[in-house]
């Protein structure tokens, strides 16, 4: 990457899980910085964080930490976003947010740079990374929807622990002590929900992600359906979702049935897939390879297999997609962006 042009960088939620990559991510790719501020809560301010060999301090996130900033990428919680935000884009901020505050926000560009990069040139201070589920699964409809049309999208996630937080991750790897030794799992995390009722998460499936909402879904999965048709920009599309909590640390793994416009060819498709930015095409049954999650850990792509035509719709596909959550569902997107922001397209 070069660039004469050097950027005042803001990263708020640093000491979180998503932080963490970002800066990683920031570092391994050399983004042209300037300078770095390290930002957090209260609780978390005045720890130390090594980047590109130098100590840095984490400072309080206030209204007055973005003077100066030119990209700030948020990943510390909606209602800080809400609150602050505003305030850095006042400043002359362009911030990169990784929380749902302002996903569907009808002014907020809501971007996946694989499907939807132009959106960015539209921001007016504030650009959305979509939720994660959502990202693995439009930058592999993408190459699909582009060549046959999409009009019917059916989704049912395994989404690792690791996208509850850190408590979570500690939590499953508690309970599953516990368990073993033939004591009781004792949930206190899982689901995060309005009710205090929790379940084991350990040995076992909780098909609830997020707040229930009046009609039924969670809120995670409502996101995944308001977001894949904004990400598309197709109101047509017909989504449905269903999302479950699994014991597996890194790595959201999806189940889509896709009903394409057009009649497909099955080696046409593979092609596409294979071709497509960002995407890896794991698809040999001869050699049982498909996507694992546990191959996709610590990896930038969006990982397809089991590609197969449907036996009920022959415009039909079934599609298996997996990506590190951490990673393209959240940091890695973000540095994207960024990085569009940053460095002169040709």
């Amino acid at each position: 990457m070069s660039t004469q042009a050097l950027f005042n960088v803001a990263v708020v939620g640093a000491t979180g899980a998503v932080g963490e990559q970002i800066l990683k991510l920031l570092a391994e790719r050399n983004f042209p910085i300037k300078s770095l501020k390290l930002l957090s809560s209260a609780r978390s301010a005045g720890s130390k964080i090594s980047f590109r060999g130098q100590e840095l301090t984490v400072e309080e996130a206030t209204p007055e930490s973005f003077e100066g900033v030119d990209i700030a990428l948020f990943s510390a919680g909606g209602d800080v976003s809400k609150a602050l935000i505003p305030l850095a884009v006042r400043h002359g901020a362009v911030c990169i947010d990784n929380t749902n505050a302002y996903r569907m926000d009808p002014e907020t560009p809501l971007v996946v740079p694989e499907v939807n990069i132009d959106k960015i040139s539209e921001h007016k201070g504030i650009i959305a990374n979509p939720n994660c589920s959502t990202i693995q699964m439009v930058a592999a409809l993408k190459p699909l929807y582009d060549r046959f049309g999409i009009s019917r999208i059916i989704v049912s996630t395994y989404q690792a622990v690791s996208g509850a937080g850190a408590k979570a991750i500690n939590e499953m790897l508690r309970q599953s002590k516990e368990v073993l030794a033939g004591n009781p799992a004792n949930p206190d995390i899982l689901p995060v929900g309005s009710l205090p009722v929790k379940h084991q998460i350990a040995f076992n499936a909780i098909p609830q992600i997020d707040k229930f909402q009046d009609n039924g879904f969670t809120l995670e999965e409502m996101k995944m359906i308001r977001e894949t048709k904004k990400i598309m920009g197709d109101d047509s599309i017909e989504v449905t979702a269903t999302c479950v909590r699994i014991p597996v640390v890194y790595g959201h793994s999806e189940s889509v049935y896709v009903e394409l416009k057009s009649d497909f060819d099955i080696g046409e498709v593979k092609s596409l897939l294979a071709d497509a930015p960002g995407i890896a095409l794991v698809d040999d049954p001869d050699t049982q390879s498909y996507p694992l999650a546990t191959d996709a850990a610590g990896k930038n792509e969006v990982f397809v297999g089991r590609v197969r035509r449907d036996l009920s719709n022959p415009r039909a596909l079934n599609l298996w997609i997996v990506s590190d959550n951490l990673l393209k569902g959240a940091a890695w997107n973000a540095v994207q962006i960024a990085e569009y922001i940053a460095i002169p397209q040709a």
